[in-house]
């Protein structure tokens, strides 16, 4: 791993400074937002915006790198980015944030598929797994410190939007003046809805309502904290261990997967999850407890992604994957346009802590839906399973494709050390 960040730190550093921008802007919006009076279900539609345009972004951005090259694309919507971010403090108004949050969610779709191209393409057979884990780990710590970040200064003001538009501009700067040449761009077509589903219904409706999940993870949890009348430190700690909790659990969660049944691990943790957040709904008044809640939800929902992937993958041929893996992106991005909409209203409606209840019952019905699965047909044979994989669920296709030649690789070197332990014996 030390050779992967030696050989392509200028870009590890750009992504980090990407995430440090836009983990920053996501949770100084919400409470913005509550300070300029915006309610719950108001700020519901803002947050939406990001979802709304990363989703048409990942569709769009392909056909603009083959067009005009990824170095053009990448300085432009990186400016306009840098931009939108100062105009949330000029301009606060509902529809023109609906709108900057459009445009920032479609920029950065677009900077991440130009950032994850280069990282693909400075990856070797050699190093793909670390470099896949090394993005992960640089996306988490990115995110993380930007919490830190909102505490140096006072939201209600300009300077914090100021800093986060610096932060993206100078990430330019190592991405671009790295020395290595602009890689060649293949986007793989996304397998059809309906062969996805007939793969795995399993996976394709947890994905689906995991990324309802994750759109209020990403864009409510500030909002939450704020209208539980939480100070701004607590809320950047709140958010914090939702990251923390992903990092940490990923990998773990990732080995348990490769040597059980995959689906009954989703099953266990989608009930441990719906049983924390509807428990842990009623002492959301101690700072402990809700840091603790934060933590679950962070550990369970950031590697049941990578487990939702690897469960289809188990009944997919190599060829079939990175197509699969495009088809889940989409998948999951409609789940995330539609979450912050209901967390939103239940919020207005309900009070701050439905935001747990919303958690509780996305997670309940994701594990009620594997139980019936799992009725339906057997599970592959722990031997035949592809491996685990990890990635976000703010990755591109092309992470996705990275991750998915990762998987079939740990998959080979387990077969060949399979096939030398029996020939030993």
């Amino acid at each position: 791993m030390l050779l992967v960040l030696r050989n392509s730190w200028p870009l590890f550093l750009g992504v980090m400074l990407l995430m440090l921008g836009n983990g920053l802007q996501g949770t100084l919006l919400g409470i913005r937002g509550s300070i300029e009076g915006f309610s719950p279900n108001t700020m519901a539609w803002v947050m939406s915006g990001y979802f709304v345009g990363f989703l048409g972004g990942s569709r769009m951005a392909p056909e603009m790198i083959r067009r005009v090259g990824h170095v053009r694309v990448f300085a432009a919507l990186a400016s306009f980015v840098s931009a939108c971010l100062l105009l949330y403090a000029a301009i606060p108004n509902v529809v023109a944030w609906f709108l900057l949050r459009v445009m920032i969610g479609f920029c950065f779709s677009g900077v991440y598929v130009v950032a994850e191209s280069w990282l693909n393409d400075s990856a070797t057979n050699e190093t793909r797994g670390q470099t896949l884990s090394l993005y992960l780990i640089v996306q988490m710590i990115g995110i993380v410190t930007a919490q830190g970040v909102l505490n140096f200064a006072d939201p209600s003001g300009y300077t914090l939007f100021i800093i986060s538009s610096v932060l993206v501009s100078i990430s330019f700067a190592p991405i671009l003046l790295s020395i290595s040449p602009a890689p060649m761009f293949q986007a793989t077509k996304p397998m059809s809805f309906k062969k996805l589903y007939t793969s795995s219904p399993t996976a394709v409706v947890g994905t689906f309502f995991l990324g309802a999940i994750f759109a209020a993870l990403f864009g409510m949890a500030s909002v939450f904290g704020t209208e539980k009348g939480l100070d701004v430190k607590t809320i950047t700690i709140f958010v914090a261990s939702i990251y923390i909790g992903g990092m940490l659990l990923q990998y773990p969660i990732g080995w348990i997967s490769d040597h059980m049944d995959r689906r009954k691990l989703i099953i266990m943790l989608t009930i441990f999850a719906t049983v924390s957040m509807f428990g842990g709904k009623l002492f959301t008044d101690n700072i402990y407890a809700l840091l603790i809640l934060g933590f679950i939800i962070g550990g369970v929902a950031n590697p049941l992604y990578s487990l939702y992937i690897a469960y289809m993958n188990d009944y997919l041929d190599h060829d079939d994957m990175a197509a699969a893996s495009g088809g889940l992106i989409f998948i999951n991005g409609l789940g995330a346009v539609g979450g912050p909409f209901l967390v939103g209203w239940m919020m207005t409606e309900f009070g701050a802590d439905s935001f747990f209840v919303y958690l509780g019952a996305l997670f309940g019905v994701s594990a009620l839906w594997a139980l019936v699965r799992s009725t339906r047909r057997e599970a592959p044979n722990v031997e035949d399973t592809a491996s685990y994989a990890p990635i976000t669920m703010s990755a591109t296709a092309v992470a996705m494709e990275l991750a998915t030649e990762v998987a079939i690789d740990m998959a080979e070197d387990a077969e060949t050390e399979a096939e030398s332990d029996n020939s030993k014996a």
